[in-house]
């Protein structure tokens, strides 16, 4: 079983320390919740196991938690792919339409990005996930969109079981008012419960169904956004670059027209993408089937032009306050602290008369890049977020002509 093999084939068992993260642990609790909940009130309350129909229930819960927690497991430890460290294109002038990453020491294969969480360029990056503490990319896209189907087919199956047992428990007990509603509850009277359904038994329902239903809401929401990307054979990523393709083209009235290159101009075929009878993604994670106007390297030469006009349009800013990167630092204002970044991005430290590229902000926080120098260039890019209120703007602006020999550069 393939579920099975990933867990031997760990390249190493570290992994399974993904587990140890707020992420897993609610996911985990919440599937654990909700199952062990509709179990529990069908064979005890609900529908006993003796009838057909109660039988049928109770393997379709089980189907749905073994199915839900195949699909989780296979997206969290299969992972997405990464690109080798020190990857290049085989062919030595294609280099030039590639962005090079100074933390893997390689280029970026069209459609990977680099994780500041994984610490690694991932092939056909969609995104960073808590929930499964991992990325969701080219291996592990199918698995985890269809987690993302499965948790709410199971947690609506699950939540009707819940209604129908604190429906069926309390029909006798209070007055609901229903006139007009009719439910036949011969089959619920044929059979005394295991056990009484007590107070305790009735909030632990209760609170499984805000979760079922919560659950139901919110990961449904995921799914219809994954499927919307997938049928054009984008991800959330691309579909960001390709919105800002069009901006940039308006902007500077290039006359250009921007055409997606993977979009196979059929929803079958994107769909095939990702889908495999196999479980295995077609293509290698470095080399993808283009539309037949567009080659291999469409997208990452936009790509290198949204990084130049960035340059060109940020702003250099000057540190005039030390801050030490807190999340929420109450130190630099009430309206500081409680406006902070709702984003997993980081916050870097400042330090007095340290430079700043400014990209973007909102009215208390600013994002950017710290301008290094040629020794701390060789590490990591130091980008993210920081308080306004410790930077202000340079009278002068030499970010463009600072920054031409970092174009290809993460």
């Amino acid at each position: 079983m393939n579920f099975l093999s990933t867990f031997v084939t760990f390249e190493n068992l570290h992994e399974v320390r993904r587990l140890c993260h707020w992420g897993p642990v609610i996911a985990l609790s919440v599937i654990a919740i909700c199952s062990t909940m509709a179990i529990l009130d069908s064979i005890i309350w609900y529908w006993p196991l003796d009838t057909t129909g109660g039988s049928i229930n109770f393997l379709m819960l089980i189907n749905w938690t073994v199915l839900i927690l195949y699909n989780y497991f296979n997206a969290m430890f299969v992972g997405p792919g990464y690109i080798p460290l020190g990857w290049k294109p085989e062919i030595q002038q294609d280099t030039q339409y590639l962005q090079y990453c100074r933390v893997c020491q390689g280029y970026k294969a069209p459609r990977s990005h680099h994780c500041r969480k994984c610490n690694r360029c991932v092939m056909k990056m969609d995104h960073h996930c808590p929930w499964i503490n991992n990325c969701c990319g080219h291996q592990n896209h199918a698995y985890f969109t269809s987690f993302l189907l499965l948790a709410p087919l199971g947690c609506s199956h699950a939540a009707i079981i819940f209604i129908m047992t604190m429906y069926t428990q309390l029909y006798e007990r209070i007055s609901f008012g229903w006139s007009t509603v009719k439910i036949d509850m011969s089959a619920v009277r044929q059979f005394q419960p295991l056990m009484p359904f007590s107070v305790p038994a009735f909030a632990a329902t209760l609170f499984a169904l805000g979760l079922a239903l919560g659950t139901t809401i919110a990961v449904g929401m995921l799914f219809f956004i994954q499927m919307k990307v997938i049928l054009r054979n984008k991800t959330s990523i691309e579909s960001w670059i390709e919105e800002k393709a069009k901006d940039r083209i308006q902007h500077y009235q290039t006359g250009e027209d921007f055409i997606f290159p993977y979009d196979l101009g059929s929803r079958w075929l994107n769909l095939k993408q990702v889908f495999t009878w196999s479980g295995t993604p077609r293509g290698d994670g470095t080399v993808w089937p283009v539309h037949p106007k567009c080659h291999q390297h469409t997208l990452t030469i936009e790509q290198l032009k949204q990084k130049a006009d960035k340059r060109v349009r940020s702003v250099q800013y000057r540190a005039v306050e030390d801050y030490n990167g807190a999340c929420c630092p109450l130190s630099k204002g009430l309206q500081t602290f409680f406006r902070t970044p709702c984003t997993e991005e980081p916050r870097i430290p400042l330090s007095k008369g340290e430079t700043i590229l400014a990209t973007r902000g909102t009215k208390w926080w600013m994002y950017g890049d710290k301008v290094l120098t040629e020794d701390q260039m060789r590490g990591e890019r130091i980008r993210g977020w920081f308080p306004r209120r410790c930077v202000e703007k340079c009278h002068y602006d030499t970010a463009a002509s600072d920054s031409t020999s970092d174009k290809k550069v993460n």
